[in-house]
């Protein structure tokens, strides 16, 4: 299959934002565990440290456990932050079907503080459509409580 064919099939959920804060606060932020539970999920095992494993726990769905396995891929320390979120179950369609994705923050400092960008790489359509419309709302939320978190730290 040649790339063209492959993206078209997928789908990426992009979000660029600055928030009025240095890197080093939105890097703490999105690497301390006790911090990821306020502005996400609650990690169990997360350390940001390169092939660690981690998982969330969400709500179950038909044959799913609602668990989403996680391996951090990439750590740049104030930079850029890469972890593998997967999860779902082959009998289901919708909600919790298979779902085998990456998500990338990138920190870049700007004048007005840090240019944050997520990217949630990887939904295969039709079979991911159900999570990439309810994630694309979500991490739209979940920037802007990261946003205010890091206004506290």
């Amino acid at each position: 299959m040649s790339a063209a064919a492959l993206k078209a099939e997928t789908k990426d959920i992009v979000i660029d934002e600055v928030l009025p804060h240095a890197p080093e606060t939105v890097w703490k932020v999105l690497t301390s565990a006790q911090l990821i539970a306020r502005w996400l999920m609650q990690p169990t095992g997360f350390e940001a440290v390169e092939g660690k494993d981690f998982t969330f726990q969400t709500k179950p769905g038909g044959n799913w456990d609602g668990v989403i396995h996680c391996r951090v891929v990439e750590v740049v320390p104030f930079r850029r932050l890469v972890y593998a979120w997967k999860g779902g179950d082959a009998r289901n369609t919708g909600y919790g079907a298979p779902l085998d994705t990456v998500v990338t923050w990138s920190l870049t400092p700007v004048e007005a503080g840090t240019r944050i960008q997520l990217i949630h790489a990887g939904f295969v359509l039709p079979r991911n459509e159900s999570a990439y419309t309810v994630m694309s709302g979500g991490w739209k939320k979940v920037v802007r409580q990261l946003d205010e978190i890091s206004g506290e730290e």
